[in-house]
């Protein structure tokens, strides 16, 4: 595994996707509005908690390509400038990062955005692997549910018990390892509008100080290269592991289950 990670790496340029902006800066905007991930801050013992608005991210207003240089560039400035950051303000190795999943809007339409999850995961799985502490779901809707109840005798024993599926938004569960404003936006608020909640609060924003400080970072190494240019970065997608292209398909069959129950044929309600 770490001879093929370091092939990919040198394949691909890994180490210099961080001097590669993706540019002009609406079209990143686009891609933080449809891919929705973000810092919302730290643990009590100085873990980065990262959020995922997994039931609204749409992934359709860019490239696939365009989509996993983001994901690859997140994790690289992670691995890069905020977990030596956090070990440095906490005085302990801090290497690992929390999850906390946002599920609100999950629907069986989802199933048309598998391909490109499962690419995202591949690259994660294979070439940034064990960087995820804790994963933990909150607002669950029944479609989670009734997927998770299948996948989850399927999953390795490790994997098993990283994830907590909280009830609602988890809210209580997760002050008792964060303080309140670390707490991603979508666990805080009541109800899900957005309407008194500024993009400064919204982890996801792009005009969030995570991405803005991400953003400059990566323009400002473009510009010391002198390397800033359009157009995506093509990453080659690792091959799935056969345990998890199982899952996949469990995934499938679950999600066309649900949508004959429903009698939704275009399986694109609830």
């Amino acid at each position: 595994m770490l001879v093929d990670c370091l092939n990919w790496r040198i394949q691909n340029e890994i180490d210099s996707i961080l001097e590669k902006p993706i540019i002009p800066v609406d079209l990143y905007r686009s891609i933080r509005e449809s891919q929705l991930v973000g810092l919302s801050g730290y643990s009590k013992e100085g873990v980065p908690v990262f959020a995922f608005g997994v039931g609204q991210s749409t992934y359709d207003k860019a490239s696939v390509h365009y989509y996993v240089q983001s994901h690859i560039q997140i994790n690289e400035y992670r691995d890069r400038i905020i977990l030596p950051m956090a070990t440095k303000k906490f005085r302990r190795p801090i290497t690992t990062c929390i999850k906390v999943l946002d599920m609100t809007g999950l629907k069986l339409s989802a199933l048309s955005l598998l391909k490109i999850l499962t690419a995202i995961s591949a690259v994660d799985e294979l070439n940034y692997p064990e960087k995820a502490e804790t994963y933990y779901i909150v607002n669950a809707p029944y479609i989670f549910s009734a997927c998770w109840k299948v996948v989850k005798p399927l999953l390795q024993e490790r994997t098993r018990k990283k994830v907590h599926v909280l009830s609602g938004r988890g809210k209580d569960e997760l002050l008792k390892i964060m303080d309140h404003l670390s707490i991603p936006h979508f666990c805080r608020r009541e109800g899900s509008s957005k309407a008194s909640l500024s993009s400064v609060d919204d982890c996801f924003s792009l005009d969030h100080p995570f991405h803005q400080e991400l953003y400059h970072y990566i323009e400002q190494q473009a510009l010391n290269q002198e390397l800033i240019k359009q157009g995506s970065l093509h990453v080659d997608i690792p091959d799935q592991d056969p345990d998890d292209a199982m899952i996949v398909e469990v995934i499938q069959a679950e999600f066309h289950k649900l949508g004959e129950q429903n009698g939704s044929a275009d399986g694109d309600h609830k």
